[in-house]
C-alpha cells in the first residue's frame, strides 16, 4: 500500500508539473482535443497473423464504450495487398454504432468507396503521400496518379453526402526518400482542418504531438496500446499509444472525453488476443501498479 501511494503521489505531482508548464514555457494549447483512434485500422493491418472478426468488432466497441468519438474501423482495400482487412464488410456491419460516434474507413479508389458505402460507411479516408516512392510502394501509382483517383472518390462522396478524409503521409520525412521539402508538403487549408498522425519510430511521437498542439492543432491521431507500423516500410514502428496521449493531455488540463480506465482495458484486451506486450508506457506504468 505504501508503494502504490508513492507511485500515486508521483503521478499527481506529475500532472501538477505539467499544467504547471502548460500555462507558462510554452505556447497556448487547445481547450478540446478530438482523438481520432486509428488502432483498428492502422494499429491492425501490419499484423502477419490474421485476427478474428469477432475480435476486431469487440475491438471497436471497446473503443467506443472508452468514449472516442472518431474510431477508424477498417480499409475497403484488396486482400491481395492488406489480406488484414479482408474482412472489412463484415467488421462495419457488425460493430455497434454509438450515437455521436463516427467510425471512417479508408478507401484507397472508387471500387473501394463503392464497397465502403454499400456496407454502410458514412464518412470515408484516402491516403496519399508527399513522397512519389512512398506513394509507389503504398498504393502502386505516381503522385499524379492518386490525384486522379481521389477527385474520382471525391466527386462520388459529394453525390452520396459522405464525408472525406484526407491523408498525407510522409509529411515530415519519407523512410525511404529521406527529408521532404516542406514547400512539397504545404497545403492551403484552415489550421482547423489539419491533424497530426506521429509513428514513435524514434521515441518522439509524444513530443512532435505536444508540438503540434502548440502550433494549433486540436486533432490527433493515435493507436490504442501503441499498434501499428507500415506494411511497406521497413522498420517503421507503431504510432502514438493513445493510452500515452489521453494521460499527457489530462495532465495539460485538455479535455478528450475519453476514459482512461476503459482505454487501457481495450489496449489490455487487443494485446492479449495478439499475444503480444503493449507498447503504451502508460499501459506498462499501470500494470505495475
Amino acid at each position: 500500500m505504501a508503494a502504490m501511494r508513492k507511485a500515486l503521489l508521483r503521478r499527481l505531482v506529475g500532472l501538477a508539473s505539467l499544467r504547471a508548464v502548460s500555462t507558462s514555457s510554452m505556447g497556448t494549447l487547445p481547450k478540446r482535443v478530438k482523438i481520432v483512434e486509428v488502432g483498428p485500422r492502422d494499429g491492425l493491418q501490419n499484423e502477419k497473423n490474421i485476427v478474428s472478426t469477432p475480435v476486431k468488432i469487440r475491438l471497436i466497441d471497446m473503443l467506443s464504450e472508452a468514449g472516442l468519438s472518431v474510431i477508424e474501423a477498417t480499409s475497403f482495400v484488396s486482400p491481395k495487398w492488406v489480406p488484414q482487412m479482408g474482412d472489412h464488410t463484415e467488421v462495419l456491419k457488425g460493430i455497434q454504432k454509438f450515437p455521436g460516434i463516427n467510425y471512417p474507413v479508408l478507401t484507397p479508389n472508387l471500387k473501394g468507396f463503392e464497397a465502403a458505402v454499400a456496407a454502410g460507411a458514412k464518412e470515408v479516408a484516402i491516403f496519399g503521400a508527399a513522397s512519389e516512392l512512398f506513394t509507389k510502394k503504398n498504393i502502386n501509382c505516381s503522385i499524379e496518379e492518386s490525384f486522379q483517383r481521389f477527385d474520382a472518390i471525391l466527386k462520388a462522396a459529394r453525390s452520396a453526402n459522405i464525408s472525406v478524409r484526407g491523408y498525407v503521409s510522409c509529411a515530415l520525412g519519407c523512410p525511404y526518400e529521406g527529408k521532404i521539402s516542406p514547400a512539397k508538403v504545404a497545403e492551403e487549408v484552415p489550421l482547423a482542418a489539419l491533424a497530426v498522425h506521429c509513428h514513435d519510430t524514434y521515441g518522439q511521437a509524444l513530443a512532435n504531438t505536444l508540438m503540434a498542439l502548440q502550433m494549433g492543432v486540436s486533432v490527433v491521431d493515435s493507436s490504442v496500446a501503441g499498434l501499428g507500423g507500415c506494411p511497406y516500410a521497413q522498420g517503421a514502428s507503431g504510432n502514438l499509444a493513445t493510452e500515452d496521449l489521453v494521460y499527457m493531455l489530462e495532465g495539460l488540463g485538455i479535455h478528450t472525453g475519453v476514459n482512461l480506465q476503459k482505454l487501457l482495458e481495450a489496449g489490455n484486451f487487443i494485446c492479449q488476443a495478439l499475444n503480444r506486450k503493449t507498447s503504451s508506457k502508460v499501459a506498462q506504468a499501470t500494470c505495475k501498479l
